[in-house]
């Protein structure tokens, strides 16, 4: 175990061992050493030359040991940077907290280097080609399954779609996978977003598109639900790649969130399930920074878009 030294100590470990060895008289010394007698009886009652914590014995933090704990396992289950850490924080642990608080909370359970807590196996991967960016309008779609609880007849389906350049994000709960339920939270999705969509970025399903096939593309029948209201509204149905899921990976990195709240909650019923994932989604889009963004929230970078080109939204509003 290495020796604790305080970089301004005045004695050395050599000084400091001879001080607890010698059997001399503590005038004698301190004289010979040049340092004050409660120096010298200090160094003699020690059982070695190793300076004590200068941590204060009862820490004054607003976190309680709890809430600590589950601050330090979201950012070891996560892996989220400070400011995003500090948000989530903040809504469901404890609102009082601050951004040093915090920080200094993680220093102590030596969890505040992010790096380090990646696994190793995710370094050295040829980097991800990312996609362009763009003015807000591109709206990435996906859906997830939710697991089945015990007062449902069948599973449930979270439709999720995220705005390419601001990461506005507008989730729905429905039955099934199907293109009416797609058709469905397309048009949720339309009147719900504050900027005008005019392309959508979907997979391939059929809950999607009748476009694809496993030989490769065909020409659209223009006779499938989702397509029919995208012609509707005049907005360019995109499709994926089939194979790399790297194209609607802002979408598939929501749901990795989302996936970790399923696998982290046991849920007592469908209400239950459908409660906690409004509350995790609520503070998403007006608190949540993201770093794509410059460390600021969806909500945030909806603002700067708007002062900057206000002709790309279908809401009037100064202020969010």
């Amino acid at each position: 175990m290495p020796l604790r030294l305080h970089k301004n100590a005045c004695t050395t470990p050599a000084i400091r061992r001879e001080l607890r060895e010698s059997a001399r008289p503590t005038a004698e010394r301190a004289r010979r050493s040049h340092l004050s007698k409660p120096r010298v009886r200090t160094w003699r009652g020690r059982e070695n030359g190793a300076d004590r914590s200068h941590c204060p014995k009862r820490l004054h933090t607003t976190l309680s040991p709890a809430q600590e704990a589950v601050g330090v396992a979201l950012r070891q289950t996560l892996l989220l940077p400070l400011d995003d850490l500090l948000a989530v924080v903040r809504e469901f642990v404890n609102a009082e907290v601050s951004r040093s608080g915090l920080d200094h909370c993680l220093r102590r359970q030596e969890v505040s280097d992010l790096a380090a807590l990646i696994p190793q196996k995710a370094i050295g991967k040829t980097p991800v080609k990312t996609c362009k960016d763009s003015v807000p309008g591109f709206v990435h779609v996906d859906i997830t399954s939710l697991p089945q609880r015990s007062d449902e007849p069948q599973h449930h389906s979270l439709f999720v779609g995220i705005d390419r350049a601001t990461r506005w994000v507008c989730v729905a709960i429905l039955p099934e996978t199907s293109a009416a339920c797609a058709q469905g939270f397309l048009g949720h999705r339309l009147a719900a977003a504050p900027v005008k969509v005019t392309q959508v970025l979907t997979g391939n399903g059929k809950a999607f598109t009748d476009r694809f096939c496993a030989t490769g593309e065909r020409e659209p029948t223009g006779r499938h639900a989702f397509d029919r209201t995208c012609a509707q509204h005049a907005l360019e149905h995109r499709l994926i790649k089939p194979r790399p899921p790297q194209t609607n990976g802002r979408v598939d990195r929501f749901n990795g969130r989302i996936a970790e709240v399923l696998a982290t909650t046991r849920f007592r019923s469908g209400e239950h399930l459908a409660d906690t994932l409004t509350r995790y989604v609520n503070p998403y889009n007006p608190h949540i920074p993201q770093r794509a963004l410059g460390h600021i929230s969806p909500l945030q970078a909806l603002q700067q878009w708007y002062e900057k080109e206000p002709q790309l939204f279908q809401l009037k509003f100064h202020r969010f």
